[in-house]
């Protein structure tokens, strides 16, 4: 057992959960032997706290590091904030730039407003189009956050969200006044929308929806939905927090050619500094004026700096392009791979945000093997790639190379039918569960 290994059974006698982002338990990649702590990361590496190098060929924050950790740019930036003072008595300029660099990027877009997270920001947008409607009821479509608003929905049924990302999650706490304000449809599934607003049309505050996460829209979907939400009078929502600057410098809504009424960004936008944004037209956001919204560290200096020199970056380089070639080439090598190591998988995401699922009865024990074998190859690995600007050639080549040999070491232990033999440890969780 390495020290963070040590330091995570620590956590979870002091930290409910273990951990402050389900994303990131151990649990979920490797029980017991993932590294789970840091000490300094640059590029594509993390270095553990025992001093072992790792390149991550995972998440990459949480897909919110898209020029790769601890850009410079970005770094010099955030030290001149810093250096200038975090938080004062008056309010920092750069949100007023911020706001703008986001309408020149969105025209259709008119007014900005501001969180730390992508949860707070969606939280944000749904009161707002709340207020701006005087309705309560909200169709959804996809993963929002952790709020009272977006849990509601498993108040009515309990596996409403299991087809929105993450599956099994309880509402405890959620008051029970929420039950029925929640209305979830599938994506590309445009007869869901058409039944909730036929029979709950009226009563619509929103249509709230990602634009794209594991594939894009059927001909005319997205369409369909935005002539839905205006035909009831409800606000249109796309929640850019996953999406956002993969396939362009902004909302993928762009890549489609349909605009929302609100859209809401997080993650990309600042390269691992906490920043949110939501972005709209102004009859809609002028109604954040009569509710109440406001925070203390949403007027801090440090998000709306590393978000401008973040996307002003993006721009400069056109970091969408290089995200698209190395999302292009791992899902080629995913595929060619699996080919001949006779391992069966699906590949799912855009190109940037590629994962692939395992067709087999015993894919948690098959994924668990994958990334306790890429682990002793070097590499913070699981059944997904985050691509970032920091994945240069070399190492998509290496990382190729190496998760070939990883995918014949699971073809293998299929036939031999030895999968679990091969761990080390516990199989990892595949979906929310308490911890004991």
């Amino acid at each position: 057992m390495g020290s963070g290994q040590d330091l995570y059974k620590k956590a979870r006698t002091l930290i409910p959960g273990g951990t402050q982002l389900l994303s990131k338990r151990p649990e979920m990649f490797l029980p017991d032997l993932w590294p789970a702590y840091y000490a300094r990361a640059k590029g594509a590496d993390v270095w553990d706290l025992d001093g072992r190098q790792f390149t991550d060929v995972s998440s990459s924050g949480i897909s919110s590091c898209v020029l790769g950790f601890a850009d410079p740019d970005i770094e010099r930036a955030v030290i001149g904030a810093v250096q200038a003072g975090v938080m004062t008595t008056l309010n920092c300029p750069e949100e007023i730039e911020l706001a703008e660099l986001l309408i020149e990027l969105h025209p259709w877009a008119e007014m900005a407003r501001y969180a730390r997270s992508g949860g707070e920001i969606m939280a944000v947008a749904a009161r707002i189009a709340r207020a701006a409607t005087g309705r309560d009821k909200i169709a959804f479509c996809g993963y929002h956050g952790w709020h009272d608003w977006y849990l509601a929905a498993n108040l009515s049924e309990d596996t409403a969200l299991d087809g929105h990302l993450l599956p099994g999650l309880a509402p405890a706490g959620v008051p029970r006044g929420l039950t029925g304000t929640m209305l979830p449809f599938r994506y590309n599934q445009i007869e869901d929308l058409r039944a909730i607003v036929a029979a709950h049309g009226r009563e619509l505050a929103a249509i709230i929806m990602e634009p794209s996460r594991s594939a894009g829209p059927a001909p005319g979907f997205l369409e369909e939905v935005r002539r839905l939400a205006d035909a009831s009078g409800a606000v249109l929502v796309f929640d850019e927090v996953t999406s956002g600057f993969r396939l362009n410098c902004g909302g993928i809504h762009m890549t489609y050619g349909v605009a929302p009424d609100l859209a809401a960004f997080a993650k990309a936008m600042s390269n691992g500094y906490a920043m949110s944004a939501l972005i709209g037209r102004r009859a809609v956001m002028e109604a954040a004026q009569t509710t109440f919204i406001s925070s203390t560290f949403w007027t801090e200096k440090i998000g709306p700096t590393a978000a401008l020199a973040a996307i002003r970056k993006y721009r400069r380089e056109a970091v969408h392009t290089h995200q698209i070639a190395v999302g292009t080439a791992v899902r080629e090598g995913w595929t060619h791979a699996a080919v001949r190591a006779g391992l069966p998988i699906k590949i799912n995401g855009l190109l940037p945000l590629l994962n692939f699922a395992i067709e087999h009865p015993q894919a948690a024990a098959l994924s668990t093997l994958l990334t306790q074998e890429m682990l002793g190859r070097g590499y913070l690995a699981a059944p997904r790639f985050n691509a970032t600007f920091a994945h240069k050639p070399e190492i998509v080549e290496r990382y190729l190379r190496d998760i070939e040999e990883v995918f014949h070491v699971l073809g293998e232990a299929i036939r031999r039918g030895d999968v679990e033999q091969r761990l080390r440890g516990p199989v990892k969780h595949s979906e929310f569960r308490r911890l004991t």
